[in-house]
């Protein structure tokens, strides 16, 4: 059983950091992406567990290309769902651990850069995340997975996220 645990602000210079030369690498070798930072590490002063999550948007013609690309780069994440319009990558090899999802634009997993501007321009939600978060402080990781999901659904119903593009 993994143990989850969080910190505000412990990791972001190295998250800032590492998103700034992830982008640099995936910019160079899929140039039409739509690249963003996404995750707790996107947004300031929240809780973290220290990781940094990155969404590559891209078209549905770009997609098995850019698969074959990001293969080259991380490791896929054997946790994660892969579909026909979504997979995940994973690694710890880098100086915070890195999650970078495929996403086709506009399809049912293109959700990451919008929950991330919907925490930031509401903070009564930052503050609900966070409430989240410190609840499952020290707790088993797929209990809070679960409870994040959910957290993620009902925000989903929000009008700040209805109203994302």
């Amino acid at each position: 059983m993994e143990i989850v645990s969080f910190a505000r602000n412990k990791y972001n210079d190295q998250a800032a950091e590492l998103f700034l030369q992830e982008n640099k690498k995936l910019k160079e070798r899929l140039e039409h992406a739509d690249i963003h930072h996404v995750g707790s590490s996107a947004i300031p002063g929240t809780l973290t567990k220290g990781d940094v999550d990155i969404q590559v948007r891209v078209k549905q013609e770009e997609f098995d290309e850019a698969v074959r690309v990001l293969e080259s780069l991380y490791p896929v994440d054997e946790k994660g769902e892969q579909t026909a319009s979504f997979r995940s990558f994973y690694t710890k090899e880098t100086v915070l651990p890195l999650g970078v999802q495929l996403t086709v634009c506009h399809s049912k997993h293109d959700v990451f850069h919008k929950f991330r501007d919907v925490l930031l321009i509401n903070e009564g939600y930052r503050d609900q995340y966070d409430e989240l978060k410190a609840s499952y402080e020290g707790k088993d990781l797929e209990s809070y997975r679960e409870a994040q999901r959910h957290f993620f659904d009902q925000l989903k119903k929000t009008p700040e996220y209805r109203s994302m593009k």
